[in-house]
């Protein structure tokens, strides 16, 4: 299934183009699922038919979505208190009623990812639009399996649910009580739900697409999006700059503002024309409502997805001495990047946005010998380690 992932800065609407680019695959005969996380319901505003907590047909190939954070929420505290019962009880803990829990922040976007993973695991559809929040919470949302998975390996190893048969001996050594079983089960069950949810993310037929107004600040928010984007090895199939006037106009504001889009698109296609499609939408004069008005913004189609983004290892042992880690990051700020080695993972920070990668097997064995950026690339070099390196290598 082909999957197009829709964000951009706050008010660019992004909503929209998720709406038109929905409507457009679906009025060709594809099978289209369009799903959004808005508290409101804006998605079904701009479609002209409102928007559920199932998943429903509001028109021919067409299905939308706005999963309930608050029984998701609710379905899955509940649960983990019947699991939870003997240690709640232990602590004298007072049990929380289903009409009291409402959802804590982040649970629309926990729901999104949850309708994700099953709208991606299901042979319901052969495209799924997803309409996500504003890029910096869209990249903080889409690490959240990553970054999950890690702490919960980390808090729970393998290794550790391997002794099971020997936790109550251990018990009794220790002197403290050892994790109980369900525990385990639960972050088994965790990683799985994770796992899917991070497989669809990475899939191959999965691209993101950006949208945001040609101006400085569209400028700013997509320069900072594409070094985000890069860092997550996320692939990118298009920029979209919406809300584009026309060049001629008697309006003398009008003219002025077209001009000051004009040279941001120019600006757009000559610094990113190796990473995005530029495509223009225009301004239609007013707010799009229904399917008329979605019908008139010749949004791109989905498309084939482009290649996957890589991160080599070049080996320049024989003629440096090192080997050199390639990692993509247009748009980076020198003064504004960061590196951590932390055992066999590197922290890389760039701007506002961080992420802990393991080093490929080669490099484990090296330490760092320096980074350069030049040309929305940063190189990692890496000497090998005498005492771990194969010996004649």
């Amino acid at each position: 299934m082909r999957t197009i992932l829709i964000t951009g800065p706050g008010g660019s609407g992004r909503t929209t183009v998720a709406a038109a680019t929905a409507l457009q695959a679906s009025r060709q005969g594809t099978r289209t699922l369009v799903l959004t996380a808005d508290r409101t319901d804006t998605l079904g505003t701009i479609l002209g038919t409102p928007t559920g907590a199932t998943p429903t047909e509001t028109a021919p190939h067409l299905t939308t979505w706005r999963p309930d954070a608050t029984e998701a929420f609710r379905t899955d505290l509940l649960a983990f208190q019947d699991r939870a019962t003997t240690a709640l009880d232990l602590l004298g803990a007072a049990r929380l009623d289903g009409e009291e829990l409402t959802p804590l922040p982040g649970a629309e976007e926990l729901a999104l990812l949850r309708a994700l993973r099953d709208a991606a695991t299901a042979d319901t559809y052969d495209l799924l639009v997803v309409d996500l929040p504003p890029t910096p919470q869209a990249l903080a949302l889409l690490a959240l399996p990553e970054q999950l998975r890690r702490y919960l390996r980390r808090l729970l190893p393998a290794e550790r649910q391997a002794a099971r048969a020997l936790r109550p001996v251990l018990g009794r050594l220790a002197g403290v009580p050892m994790p109980s079983e369900w525990l385990y089960e639960t972050a088994a069950r965790w990683d799985v739900e994770l796992a899917a949810v991070q497989l669809a993310v990475e899939d191959a037929a999965t691209t993101v697409r950006l949208v945001a107004e040609p101006g400085p600040a569209g400028t700013d928010a997509v320069r900072a999006a594409a070094t985000g984007l890069a860092l997550r090895g996320l692939r990118t199939d298009a920029l979209v700059a919406n809300r584009v006037l026309p060049d001629a106009s008697p309006d003398t504001w009008l003219a002025a503002l077209a001009v000051q889009q004009r040279k941001a698109l120019d600006e757009w296609r000559d610094e990113w024309v190796r990473t995005f499609d530029v495509r223009e939408l225009p301004h239609l004069g007013r707010d799009p409502r229904g399917a008329e008005d979605l019908a008139a913004l010749p949004v791109p189609a989905p498309g084939d997805a482009p290649g996957p983004v890589e991160w080599p290892v070049a080996d320049r042992l024989a003629d440096d001495g090192v080997l050199v880690w390639h990692i993509p990051l247009p748009g980076a700020i020198r003064e504004e990047l960061d590196l951590v080695r932390r055992g066999d993972e590197l922290v890389v920070t760039a701007g506002q946005f961080r992420r802990i990668v393991p080093l490929p097997s080669a490099l484990r064995r090296c330490t760092v010998d320096g980074a350069s950026l030049r040309d929305g690339e940063l190189a990692v070099r890496f000497a090998p380690d005498p005492d771990l390196w194969p010996r004649g290598r």
